[in-house]
């Protein structure tokens, strides 16, 4: 498994409360694909979502996305966790 940080740009505005609620269906539905989502980042003020997840491959982390609520991320990035 690799990481990845994928990179959401919400143009019409977006709130912590709406990503909680979409993290909540990516962990409902992760399972079916291998996935595990780590954790997430909000900035509501420029529309900005940073997911960190654990997937096979980035498309195994967008389809999570996209089954769970449609929001597919705009850049996904492969990562390494430092100490």
């Amino acid at each position: 498994m690799a990481l990845f940080m994928d990179v959401h740009h919400i143009t019409d505005g977006v709130t912590l409360s709406d990503v909680a609620s979409a993290h909540a269906a990516d962990l409902a539905t992760q399972d079916a694909h291998g996935v595990h989502y780590l954790r997430y980042w909000v900035d509501e003020a420029k529309g900005k979502i940073f997911c960190l997840v654990e997937a096979a491959s980035a498309e195994a982390a967008n389809t999570v996305h996209r089954e769970a609520h449609g929001l597919v991320a705009d850049e996904i990035y492969p990562v390494v966790e430092g100490d």
